[in-house]
């Protein structure tokens, strides 16, 4: 959990993240059915400029027509530097009760997030009821990630802060085949053992930078998509590695990544039970005066006893849903 909260943002489990096209129609209902903690219509990246009007009424029918349960709903708005970004904004907010967040897009200064937000704010008025709108961004430009740590340190509405892989690649000059897969090119050949190669994950630097400034200050970070839906062990690793890094949840662009995600982000039975384990123990140790003890060959001191709370804290949080 992160060591900064603000009590003005919810805390929700967001460990996947589905992408649906608001004129895709077929897929709502399906979407709403899905083990998907978080759903975003899409006015952007998936929609046609010609169909963008069609697609804004799209989804505010859908998100006040389809039963969407528990789910955490948020739809991806087109940049304030479109001709339908502003609209989208003004339009989603005021006629939309189910709304829960607005992802912004290709945030590249704390300007866009706090300019989303002021808007936002005078906004709500209008909605008749006391809910508060949060906010989820994407970077996904070189000059978002130079900036991320003022970005997230923005705006109380700041909720989530996405890694957008595949813009970003482009505008690196490093996009490959297949958005979100590891690049080949990114090969080590360990001294002395020729013929041995391994890869690397070339985007370390910037999901880790994005998870720390998340961290800083109270928010979720959350990987990017993956792509190739038809290599789902692919799809694990890429989480994996983010979960390693510091991120909570991943986006899906299909159904099948759900679960996955799922799992990757939801503490193991075998970490709960170690949890448990170490708690009880360190509370023996303690009573006996001990702030310390050897487990096997391992020390387990107060700091292990963090780590152990902070599982029990993610695994009741994802048994008991969002808040």
């Amino acid at each position: 959990m992160p060591h900064h909260t603000n009590p003005a943002r919810p805390i929700r489990v967001q460990r996947s993240e589905l992408a649906v096209p608001a004129t895709s129609g077929k897929f709502f209902a399906k979407a709403a059915q899905s083990p998907a903690d978080v759903i975003f219509l899409d006015l952007e990246d998936a929609i046609a400029p010609s169909r963008k009007e069609e697609a804004r009424d799209a989804a505010i029918r859908a998100l006040n027509e389809v039963d969407w349960g528990t789910k955490t709903m948020a739809v991806r708005v087109n940049g304030a530097d479109t001709p339908w970004g502003l609209r989208d904004i003004i339009k989603v907010v005021t006629q939309c009760p189910r709304l829960d967040l607005v992802l912004l897009p290709k945030v590249r200064t704390a300007f866009d997030v706090q300019f989303a937000d002021e808007l936002i704010g005078r906004l709500e008025p209008e909605r008749q009821d006391d809910k508060r709108i949060g906010i989820e961004i994407l970077i996904e430009t070189t000059l978002g990630l130079a900036n991320v740590e003022s970005i997230a340190a923005s705006s109380p509405r700041l909720e989530a802060i996405i890694f957008g892989v595949g813009d970003y690649s482009i505008e690196l000059g490093t996009c490959g085949e297949v958005i979100g897969a590891p690049d080949p090119r990114y090969v080590v050949s360990p001294e002395g053992r020729p013929g041995e190669t391994h890869w690397n994950d070339q985007w370390h630097f910037a999901i880790a930078r994005i998870a720390n400034a998340c961290r800083a200050h109270g928010l979720r970070a959350i990987d990017g998509p993956f792509a190739n839906y038809g290599d789902p062990e692919a799809y694990r690793a890429s989480a994996l590695r983010g979960a390693a890094l510091g991120c909570e949840g991943k986006w899906a662009i299909h159904p099948s990544q759900l679960e996955i995600a799922n799992e990757v982000f939801s503490p193991s039975a075998e970490r709960v039970a170690w949890a448990r384990a170490i708690l009880e123990e360190l509370e023996a140790a303690n009573l006996k005066g001990q702030g310390a003890y050897g487990r096997g060959a391992i020390l387990i001191d107060m700091a292990v006893e963090k780590v152990a709370r902070s599982i029990l804290i993610r695994h009741e949080l994802v048994a008991g849903g969002s808040s």
